[in-house]
């Protein structure tokens, strides 16, 4: 299966793998734990608690603009080489912050590794800043209202991530309605590690998309309204089963879903962490999902119609899908 990808929904500090953080642990002059690196390129990790507390491990040791161009250079690059056309990564400024970082040095690494990967490769990308639930409803606001200000070129959308069940989404209503005001596409994560209510809730914000969303399925009235708004699940389904949001690929519900008509993209959330990548999840839609190559390529003219890339940026790249068509690339 060769068909061109797009991926809606990765969180870009958690693209490191553990070969990368141990340069960049090296090059800033700090030790990380050998526990946590199960190979050079996976994590080791017990429970969903133990995941997060790697994944902040990991990600404060990417200091500079440059670890950022880095960082996101690697994982594009990699991306490309599985088929990959569209990606928009989620960046944390809360992370950035942690170690000293400005947003604009933050931004400025990430758009120098976006536009490194494009002259290699070919391949496009764009910003999403996320705020963190744990940090509180002030903080989130803060970012909302910077980028509403000064924003980078490349932030083209605006996310919630962190502690669902502890930090429900109307807490954060005045941050998403400056980000929407501002021009910013909405996303929000919901329905992963809380239920039904949480993309309920989730809906009632200035939203297109749902980051996971796919606990929905617990509701099937929701499951319709969702279908009726044309709401994009961002679906990751091996993190997913990773952090036992469900138990196993037949127990996940994204076959239901697109059987109710719910649009949907796919993505692998935290790479190194879940043993997965892009490519991998187009590969998981179509053998433990039973999902035929057309139907994937109409997955990833979804996740390019649905991204929070400009107009023009979205033609040309469903002008690259209808070239590869015509190519019959297979």
């Amino acid at each position: 299966m060769n068909l061109p990808l797009a991926e809606l929904h990765v969180h870009l500090e958690g693209t490191a793998p553990p070969a990368l953080i141990r340069r960049l642990a090296d090059r800033n002059g700090l030790k990380v734990p050998e526990g946590v690196f199960a190979t050079p390129e996976q994590f080791r990790w017990v429970d969903f608690l133990d995941f997060l507390r790697t994944y902040d491990l990991a990600a404060s040791v990417i200091r500079t603009p440059e670890d950022y161009r880095d960082v996101t250079y690697e994982y594009l690059v990699g991306c490309a080489r599985e088929g990959a056309i569209y990606v928009e990564l989620i960046a944390s400024p809360d992370h950035a912050a942690n170690v000293g970082l400005s947003d604009a040095d933050h931004y400025a690494g990430i758009a120098a590794g976006i536009d490194d990967a494009r002259r290699d490769t070919g391949i496009e990308a764009r910003i999403l800043v996320t705020a963190i639930r744990n940090f509180g409803v002030e903080a989130a606001v803060e970012i909302a209202r910077r980028q509403a200000e000064d924003r980078h070129p490349y932030v083209v959308g605006f996310n919630l991530a962190g502690d669902e069940a502890g930090y429900p989404p109307a807490q954060f209503r005045e941050a998403y309605e400056i980000a929407a005001a501002s021009g910013l596409g909405c996303t929000v994560h919901a329905g992963e590690h809380a239920g039904a209510e949480s993309v309920r809730e989730a809906l009632t914000l200035p939203v297109t998309r749902l980051s996971h969303g796919v606990r929905a399925i617990e509701d099937p009235a929701l499951v319709a309204e969702i279908a009726e708004r044309g709401i994009v699940l961002e679906a990751c389904p091996t993190s997913n089963v990773a952090t036992h949001v469900f138990p196993s690929y037949e127990e996940h519900p994204l076959r239901k879903l697109h059987e109710a008509g719910v649009k949907w993209t796919l993505g692998s959330d935290d790479p190194p962490y879940f043993g997965c990548s892009i490519g991998g999840e187009y590969a998981v839609a179509r053998e433990r999902f039973g999902f035929e190559e057309g139907e994937l390529r109409s997955i990833t003219r979804t996740a390019v119609r649905a991204s929070f890339a400009d107009d023009a940026a979205k033609a040309t790249l469903l002008n690259r899908i209808t070239a590869s068509d015509d190519r019959g690339d297979h």
